[in-house]
């Protein structure tokens, strides 16, 4: 009885070639779900369709080749970007270190306005803080800029931002002063110091349009504002 049910199941007539054909006409994504069948097929170097002539295998290698051309662009673009990061880390570094060694809050200001804009590559760098109802004695003759009180909160856009970024917007003249008209793009940093320092924003300015724009990461900025919070707090504890 078995022998005969193995007969059997050996005797299931296989579809017709009409019936394979009609199949894949009404399932043109078969192959996509079967890839693997391409390296079983043995398709043919050549068919007519609309009067034009196909090469299939060229088709397929094609097909590979772009697959292989958008792999090595987006390897391409995955290097340029890891560069580009560690560029800008490395600046930023720089920077730091630049305002680590600032001995006064007036070298503070001066770390800012004039080592920054070399070292992260924009045309100019500020350091505001806030006017207060109880001024700092030590903040009246230093070359840090004052802005209104409530300012921060305005420029950010809210009381729960730390960072803001602009794209092709001219600079606000109440931190770049007579230097606005040439800032295209900006980046404005939160600086909250604590102690008998008002709060108050770092602001990064460029001449290009591009240089900042919303979605781009904030980290290293965020960190660098942190480095000069510590830097104030040295001297208005």
């Amino acid at each position: 009885m078995a022998r005969k049910t193995d007969d059997a199941t050996l005797a299931v007539p296989l579809p017709r070639e009409e019936q394979v054909v009609e199949y894949l006409r009404h399932h043109p994504d078969f192959l996509v779900r079967h890839p693997e069948l391409l390296m079983t097929l043995a398709p043919p170097s050549r068919w007519t369709e609309a009067g034009g002539v196909v090469d299939m295998q060229v088709f397929l290698i094609e097909r590979l080749r772009e697959e292989v051309e958008d792999v090595k662009g987006a390897a391409e673009h995955l290097i340029r970007t890891s560069r580009s990061n560690m560029s800008t880390q490395g600046r930023t570094h720089q920077a730091v270190m630049a305002l680590l060694g600032a001995e006064t809050i007036d070298a503070i200001a001066e770390a800012v306005g004039d080592d920054l804009p070399n070292l992260l590559d924009v045309d100019i760098a500020t350091l505001c803080l806030e006017e207060s109802a109880h001024p700092v004695a030590e903040l009246a003759a230093t070359g840090i800029g004052r802005i209104p009180e409530g300012s921060v909160v305005k420029l950010l856009g809210g009381r729960n931002r730390e960072c803001a970024l602009f794209e092709e917007m001219p600079g606000d003249p109440m931190l770049f002063g007579d230097s606005s008209a040439l800032v295209l793009s900006s980046a404005v940093v939160r600086l909250t110091p604590g102690g008998r320092c008002p709060e108050g924003l770092l602001a990064l300015g460029s001449r290009h349009g591009r240089t900042f724009h919303p979605g781009q990461g904030t980290e290293l900025l965020s960190f660098l504002a942190r480095v000069i919070e510590s830097c104030l707090r040295r001297f208005l504890a």
